[in-house]
């Protein structure tokens, strides 16, 4: 694992209370939500958040933002682009649990090999991705550009 003796650029943290059926606060206080367990994981699927959307919202996020990077330098116009991540949690009790995830991103008006090799770059850039890579099976798919 690489370390590092560099000055953060930015830092960000959270507290949890209750863990999966209680709250987060962000250290500047800007996020605030509670949490609730799914139904799918044998909770109560109440009305909170939970750490999965988090992760995903926050790697889309992320990753959107590598990507219009990459297509920056590229000369790509991705201003109608979006991209969606979908976190699915695997396993159990009894062998653990593990990620997998779908990024998939829609770029119309770049051609579906352009927007692939895009796709690539920005995964090889994107924080979460490299922060991730090899602990986490990721697909990465452009949808219809036509739209």
């Amino acid at each position: 694992m690489p370390t590092t003796t560099s000055t953060p650029v930015y830092t960000a943290s959270a507290t949890s209370w209750g863990g999966r059926s209680g709250k987060v606060v962000t250290s500047d206080n800007k996020l605030e939500l509670d949490l609730s367990i799914p139904a799918e994981m044998g909770g109560d699927n109440g009305p909170g958040t939970n750490p999965e959307q988090l992760f995903a919202s926050g790697w889309a996020a992320c990753f959107h933002n590598a990507l219009k990077g990459v297509a920056r330098q590229q000369k790509l116009d991705v201003a109608d682009s979006a991209v969606t991540l979908t976190v699915n949690l695997v396993g159990g009790m009894a062998t653990g649990f593990d990620f997998e995830v779908t990024i998939e991103a829609q770029l119309p008006g770049v051609d579906p090999e352009t927007a692939h090799a895009a796709l690539e770059a920005a995964h090889q850039v994107c924080p979460y991705s490299r922060a991730t890579r090899g602990n986490i099976a990721v697909t990465l798919v452009v949808t219809d550009n036509e739209e």
